[in-house]
């Protein structure tokens, strides 16, 4: 029997000032409802109600969620695997720039199929990578031949090992927030870098898209960060952001997904323009961005 996890208190700062903000539907597997509520001191929304983490892998069940299955069915999973062969090199360029070594020790949790972590290991960097779909690990290891461990190897790992930690949309996922990071301020190394990327509820195209914005993705997506609540978060554990990086594709990709939510239609046209309307109304800040990277290092 599923167990449900019911906030009184804000999962990033603890306070009790939260309240229902919007419903967002999960069209992905089981097409119900579920509230994300607000948290009026640090800004996190959060989905109330989620199943908990033994739970949850029944709402991960679908041929379509891309990053563990890698299919490309469909229109806009064609688009996002051409759009990964750019964006994975990208990823390396910023993370070689961000630890300022062409290579070193990486952690990357939530490695999906593996594409990055291969990525990174071509490239000369000693790569650990874990991941907690069975599926997903499998598919690495044929495509890959890389061996990825399941996510509790996180707390075996020992102290001031890696020079860089990479979540890419994964920390949005982890039921053990706070003890997550507080892992990796203990593994990683004093001058390493710790790189988060995780979609933005202040961005234009989720202020267009409102209820029907794809990267609510719930449950899946037990959080949902603004810039100020992961600069809140951070802080909590002993980390500081150094800097913003936007990651462009995303509002288009996610543009895609959400009118077709919203219409029940591919509206290709229309969500090319809403995506490129919210990127120009970024490119002054990249806080605005649909998606974040943040770059941060030990206080």
């Amino acid at each position: 029997m599923a167990s449900i996890i019911t906030y009184q208190q804000c999962p990033c700062c603890n306070s009790t000032h939260i309240s229902p903000k919007l419903k967002a539907k999960d069209y992905t597997v089981s097409h119900t409802l579920f509230e994300v509520w607000e948290c009026a001191d640090c800004t996190l929304r959060f989905t109330q109600n989620i199943p908990d983490e033994e739970s949850i892998g029944q709402y991960y069940q679908s041929t379509s969620y891309v990053s563990h299955s890698d299919t490309q069915e469909g229109l806009i999973n064609k688009l996002y695997h051409r759009v990964r062969k750019i964006t994975l090199n990208q990823k390396r360029d910023l993370v070689t720039d961000a630890a300022k070594t062409a290579n070193g020790t990486l952690l990357d949790v939530g490695s999906g199929t593996g594409a990055f972590a291969n990525t990174m290991q071509e490239a000369g960097w000693k790569v650990t990578g874990l991941e907690p779909d069975s599926t997903a690990r499998k598919i690495a290891l044929d495509k890959f031949g890389l061996a990825l461990d399941s996510p509790e190897a996180l707390f075996s790992l020992l102290p001031d090992t890696f020079n860089v930690i990479t979540m890419w949309h994964v920390l949005e996922h982890v039921h053990n927030l706070h003890g997550y990071l507080e892992q990796y301020h203990s593994i990683l190394k004093a001058d390493g870098k710790l790189i988060i990327a995780v979609p933005n509820y202040t961005s234009n195209d989720a202020a267009t898209y409102g209820e029907h914005w794809a990267a609510y993705d719930v449950p899946r997506h037990l959080y949902h960060f603004s810039p100020a609540s992961m600069k809140h978060l951070a802080a909590l554990k002993g980390f500081k952001i150094d800097a913003y990086q936007p990651m462009w594709f995303d509002s288009f990709y996610v543009s895609m997904l959400s009118e077709q939510y919203k219409t029940g239609k591919s509206g290709l046209i229309k969500a090319v323009f809403n995506g490129l309307l919210s990127n120009i109304k970024a490119t002054s800040d990249n806080k605005l961005c649909s998606s974040v990277i943040y770059i941060m290092s030990k206080k």
